[in-house]
């Protein structure tokens, strides 16, 4: 069995690892979060990691009510001093998979130039890496790492560490009990639709576009990234109403659709499932509870659980990781190792 297939299938228990872990040293985090105060955070990051700290960008603001901002770390390494007003007063958080990436540690290197004092909290799914020789307190979670070059357990357990993080410190109970009920719900969800979402893969659609909103945002972003690097098919991802101001032109009967309905479903909501379908686009819903049946929807999946739109990416994300695992496997291709690609880069 593939590497892909396996980290995939294993990431809920690699997730109730990294629960357990952050729990041990929320105290920890706490201190240094009092001692920094900040009155900002910054999260920075490529690819994968970048579009996990767009979500915990919005999440920091909804949630915690601090001024944050996700600059891509290339753009950090390249122009620091451009940002010099962002980073006054701020905390830095970085996700990495590696914490060897160059993009971040030079970008980590560059703003402690200019601000030494800059607090710096790394996340990898290493021991002791290149970032945490340089960040100020390092969370690492080794069991989390892939062996492939496209992230998907790591993915969203470097999504968990942001939000418990961030839940931790703004005191929200509630999330953390929902990502624990959303952990412990996992694999029963897997075995619920894996069989479903690859009879759905195995069809002749040729694009994916995933539609979420809020705090799902750069998750769902990473979700259509995954289907291009591993499923080598053109990911797209944008808010869901947004999808009528332009990009329904490229939506065609070739086309995969994954909507997630977060909240409650309104008749905007399908109203909006209703256009896709009429133009014969393949649409998976994702809600946290049974919705009725849509017409014309190709497979409606639910959580069967109440959760708030962050503690929801936890499932959420699986579906976009199935589809485009089972959809490589039909057309042949590896998931492990896409052409082209590495697993971090180092410059």
């Amino acid at each position: 069995m593939d590497h892909t297939y396996m980290e995939i299938k294993s990431q809920f228990a690699a997730l109730r690892k990294t629960f357990d872990y952050i729990a041990a040293r929320q105290d920890e985090v706490l201190k240094f979060y009092k001692e920094k105060a900040p009155q900002s955070i910054v999260f920075t990051g490529c690819g994968s990691s970048y579009s996990l700290c767009q979500s915990a960008e919005f999440t920091s603001r909804i949630r915690l009510g601090k001024p944050a901002a996700a600059i891509p770390s290339g753009d950090l390494m390249l122009h620091a001093k451009n940002y010099l007003k962002m980073l006054e007063g701020a905390l830095v958080i970085a996700p990495t998979r590696s914490g060897s990436t160059s993009e971040v540690i030079h970008a980590i290197h560059n703003v402690k130039f200019l601000q030494p004092s800059l607090p710096v909290i790394g996340i990898t799914c290493v021991e002791n890496s290149d970032l945490a020789k340089i960040a100020d307190l390092t969370l690492e979670i080794p069991w989390a790492f892939d062996e492939s070059v496209c992230q998907t357990r790591t993915v969203t357990n470097l999504y968990l560490v942001n939000l418990l993080v961030l839940a931790y410190l703004s005191g929200d109970q509630k999330l953390i009990k929902e990502l624990d009920a959303a952990i412990s719900a996992g694999d029963g969800f897997i075995a619920k639709y894996e069989g479903k979402l690859k009879i759905v893969a195995g069809n002749d659609w040729q694009d994916a576009l995933i539609l979420a909103d809020g705090e799902l945002q750069g998750l769902a972003s990473e979700g259509a990234l995954a289907f291009t690097e591993i499923a080598r098919v053109p990911g797209r991802y944008h808010h869901l109403l947004d999808v009528r101001h332009g990009p329904m032109v490229l939506v065609n009967n070739r086309t995969l659709a994954v909507v997630s309905l977060d909240g409650e479903v309104t008749p905007y909501h399908l109203d909006l499932l209703r256009d896709l379908v009429q133009k014969g686009v393949m649409v998976i819903t994702y809600s946290n509870s049974e919705i009725p049946p849509v017409p014309g929807v190709a497979l409606q999946v639910s959580a069967d659980l109440e959760l708030d739109g962050a503690a929801s990416g936890i499932l959420f994300i699986y579906i976009a990781q199935a589809l485009a695992y089972y959809k490589a496997i039909q057309k042949g291709v590896n998931p492990d190792q896409p052409e082209g690609l590495d697993p971090w880069i180092k410059l």
